[in-house]
């Protein structure tokens, strides 16, 4: 790569070289973000569609223990009092 020398060159001569690595960074990025979807869309085929279902059941285990939490504070609530 070449070496560029950002003190000889003038403010104007940054600003459009910044503008140009800043094109050049997003040309970049939808070209992997592209190959990306693409390998992704391939891979998408071997999921097992259990696997959403199975991925819904701890959320509703999180929410019996957090009211299993909440019943407890009231109890230690209610003792208190």
């Amino acid at each position: 790569m070449a070496k560029i020398d950002l003190d000889s060159l003038s403010i104007e001569e940054v600003a459009v070289l910044r503008d140009s690595t800043t094109d050049k960074l997003a040309e970049k990025v939808a070209a992997r973000r592209a190959e990306l979807e693409a390998e992704l869309e391939k891979l998408s085929q071997y999921e097992k569609p259990a696997r959403k279902s199975q991925a819904a059941t701890p959320v509703a285990k999180t929410k019996k223990n957090d009211e299993k939490k909440a019943d407890e504070v009231k109890d230690a609530i209610a003792k208190a009092a």
